[in-house]
């Protein structure tokens, strides 16, 4: 509550500008309604999840200041803070300037006296802010006046009469730096090892529990330690005992500061110019938004099947891959943006184009890259990104859960690229890897990233963003979120797209820049694309001419759309292509049909084909003595028997079928075993009599089978069945979605009486196995067992287990 009433009197103290700057930094507090004080604005500002948020939008020495302020336990004076951080009094500006921007985000700032003071949720960020573990006051909260009597003894030092007096006058000890170094001075050497390992630590390492006992007994020199307060045992957890934060700030010795480190790392730089700069990204968004085109296209010719686990595999990304003649990176970035500006959506297992593509497909280069370029900035995850940390092929539009690491990657990028002097570029753009993991030290990167944030430094090459090592105008627009100011940048770099085609006399079709939607459909239809960028080509073949027949074109509508697409008049060889080509298709027709009707008699098959009770049937003429029927033999055969005709069916050599009925005939009766008597015992013993098996007419058994009525699975409880017999069964069912009830009830049952069972489980990769599991615990939502296909114990999630199959061990 102190806390929120200073930060309060401090917004009340601001000037009109100021606090403007303290709302743009942190307008994530400001979702509607608007704050209507500023004890409301004070309230907003210090919720956890609004100081969560603002973290990683902070540099590298704004947490580094942040962290060591909580170190101190704030609030703290400035002077405090800069001894602590080893700033001297030349180098305060650069302090002051990073105290500027964390008041700015409300997380630290002055009260009436000067002293620093910070949101409470802040503090509760580091469990052991630069490694030091809680004040000795916290740590001795739960210490006996007699604890606290033998450490001042210990120490030689007099005991107070009251507990108070005494944890002060250790309090007071321990906070004398020199003090300290004395006392460990003198301590055995085991115990001196043992104390400067925990001071330049990390504090409450976790120990292994064996049976419910702390491991080991104490390390060596431990327990003198902990006679003289220089360790802490906490009575509340297991654990090694802890060190008091004045102790280990003693023990570090008054030349050690924290981390500081205002200035961004240094990275080569080179002279670029603006014209150098936007010729090449000029042409990396031309060639991208040109393959995005192909790629989308590709995926609304023929949707892409999803995995069974979400996402488009390997398979798929390499047919799109092919079809548009891109790589694999320009195929992910392409899909991924495309899914996020809504241009692709889920059809069942499908992912297919939305209703938004077809605007999009007829928008102009610019326009279409502009609306991809603004997905791509506001991406939660890293689109090319192939590979897990198991080097497994990651499926693209998996659905991943929001990565603000991977975003914030991308934003740190932009602002350390915008960092960059005037008119200089990174000599190696991989340095940029280090002004990121500054600006952005919260950032995503990949741990397959040879060097720091190589892929997202790749994305923004491939978009144009990043060109020569330098920020281009697209990526300066991009960064501030200036709608209107990046398509005007759009539309200057990208050429408009090009409606003529040059076609020679190879028969390929060239287009320089990108085509328009018409242009492209048509080249499509009629020929094929061999390569696409800058420049993309198509070559004509009678094969992709026939193709465009087939769509329903004549001879005549293909060579008016090829004229008016071309540049020049038609080559001569294309024109007689087409012409060839036309003549012979469908010389050759080919019908469906059912049966065939055959008879030496014209007039007769013509009555025949206009009777008009015989519509029915889809009698069709092919010749004077030939017609083709839509249905059946035997329903055809019925019909004109029906009718008064006398038709014979035929097999499938052209002999008769003779048709005759066999007579039915009831099965004989088996006798009944004998009584017999049992040979390894005096006693009589009579064996059942069992029912000899009887031979069935599968004719019979499937005309009882058609008659049965349906029968559906048993439904679950929660499709309106009976109640779950178990808690487990329950539970099952609450996460295994894709079980059938009666999988669940097996499933339920494996576990609760540790028999062993066989299960068909989808990977995360896509990967289908069939795996018997034994010794099943279940820990919702997954399932520890005992794999016998991997020969290990394995974890499994409830959600991928798609089928389950009992199974009885030997």
């Amino acid at each position: 509550m102190k806390s929120r009433s200073t930060l309060a009197t401090w917004l009340g103290s601001l000037d009109g500008s100021r606090l403007a700057r303290v709302l743009e930094a942190r307008k994530d507090a400001m979702s509607p309604p608007e704050p209507r004080s500023v004890g409301e604005l004070a309230d907003r500002l210090q919720r956890p999840g609004s100081v969560a948020l603002s973290l990683p939008r902070l540099a590298l020495p704004h947490l580094q200041v942040a962290e060591a302020l909580a170190a101190l336990g704030a609030p703290a004076s400035r002077e405090a803070l800069a001894e602590l951080l080893g700033v001297a009094d030349d180098d305060a500006s650069e302090l002051d300037a990073v105290l500027e921007v964390l008041a700015d985000h409300a997380l630290v700032w002055p009260d009436d006296a000067g002293t620093l003071r910070m949101a409470g949720p802040l503090r509760q960020v580091w469990e052991a802010p630069l490694g030091l573990d809680a004040p000795l006051e916290q740590l001795l909260a739960g210490a006996t006046s007699d604890e606290l009597r033998g450490m001042l003894a210990a120490l030689g030092v007099k005991p107070a009469a009251t507990k108070p007096q005494r944890l002060a006058t250790l309090v007071e000890h321990h906070s004398d730096p020199e003090q300290v170094v004395s006392v460990v001075a003198k301590a055995p050497a085991a115990a001196r090892e043992l104390l400067d390992r925990r001071a330049g630590g990390v504090p409450g390492q976790p120990q292994f529990i064996v049976f419910g006992a702390v491991g080991p007994g104490l390390e060596p020199g431990e327990r003198w330690a902990l006679d003289r307060g220089l360790l802490i045992q906490d009575r509340h957890r297991y654990g090694p005992a802890r060190m008091p934060a004045e102790v280990a700030r003693a023990l570090r010795g008054p030349g050690w500061h924290a981390p500081f480190e205002p200035i961004p790392p240094f990275a080569r730089l080179t002279p670029v110019t603006p014209r150098e700069v936007d010729s090449e990204a000029s042409a990396a968004a031309t060639a991208f938004v040109t393959h995005a085109v192909s790629v989308l296209s590709a995926c609304s010719t023929a949707a892409p099947a999803r995995l069974k686990s979400g996402g488009i595999g390997a398979r798929e990304l390499a047919r799109i891959s092919k079809a548009a003649r891109a790589d694999d990176a320009v195929v992910r970035l392409a899909l991924e943006t495309a899914h996020a500006a809504g241009l692709l959506g889920r059809d069942g297992d499908r992912v297919a184009p939305t209703e938004a593509y077809d605007a999009w497909a007829e928008q102009e280069p610019p326009e279409q890259f502009a609306v991809l370029l603004q997905a791509w900035r506001n991406l939660a995850l890293t689109p090319t990104q192939a590979r897990d940390e198991d080097s497994k092929s990651l499926p693209a539009l998996a659905g991943a859960p929001p990565c603000n690491g991977c975003m914030q990657a991308r934003h740190g990028l932009l602002t350390a690229a915008a960092r960059l002097p005037a008119g200089q570029g990174t000599t190696v753009t991989s340095e940029l890897g280090s002004l990121i993991a500054w600006h952005r030290p919260l950032a995503h990167s990949s741990l397959l990233d040879g060097t720091p944030f190589a892929t997202v430094i790749r994305e923004a090459e491939i978009l144009g963003v990043l060109a020569r090592g330098a920020l281009s105008a697209l990526g300066i627009h991009l960064r501030t979120g200036d709608t209107e100011a990046l398509g005007a940048e759009c539309r200057r770099l990208l050429p408009s797209a090009t409606a003529t085609a040059r076609i020679g006399a190879d028969l390929t079709a060239v287009v320089t820049g990108t085509p328009s939607a018409r242009l492209a459909s048509l080249l499509d239809s009629v020929a094929d694309r061999e390569t696409s960028g800058t420049a993309s080509v198509w070559r004509i073949s009678s094969r992709s001419i026939r193709r465009s027949l087939d769509a329903g074109r004549t001879c005549d509508d293909i060579t008016a759309d090829l004229a008016a697409v071309a540049a020049g008049p038609l080559p001569q060889p294309l024109s007689y292509l087409i012409t060839d080509t036309a003549r012979g298709h469908g010389r050759v027709r080919i019908a469906p049909a059912a049966c065939v009707l055959h008879g030496d008699e014209p007039a007769l098959l013509a009555e025949l084909a206009a009777h008009r009770k015989l519509t029915k049937l889809g009698l069709r003429q092919l010749a004077p003595t030939v017609l083709v029927s839509r249905s059946p033999l035997d329903t055809t055969v019925a019909a004109l028997r029906a009718e008064g005709y006398a038709p014979v069916a035929e097999t499938a050599d052209g002999t008769v079928r003779i048709e005759k009925t066999q007579p039915r005939r009831a099965a004989a009766p088996v006798p009944a075993p004998r009584r017999t008597r049992a040979r390894d015992s005096g006693r009589k013993a009579a064996t059942g009599v069992a029912k000899a098996p009887t031979a069935v007419d599968p004719n019979i058994l499937a005309t009882q089978l058609l008659k049965a009525p349906l029968t559906s699975p048993e439904p679950s409880p929660f499709d309106g069945g009976a109640a779950f017999a178990t808690d487990t069964e329950e539970i099952v069912a609450g996460w295994a979605k894709r079980l059938p009830y009666s999988d669940v009830r097996q499933l339920a049952h494996a576990i609760e009486t540790g028999e062993p069972i066989t299960v068909e489980y989808v990977a995360t990769s896509g990967n289908r196995t069939v795996r018997t599991l034994s010794r099943l615990m279940l820990d919702p939502p997954y399932l520890e067992a005992w794999c016998h296909l991997r020969d290990d114990e394995r974890v499994f999630t409830l959600s991928r287990i798609h089928s389950v199959m009992s199974l009885t061990p030997d």
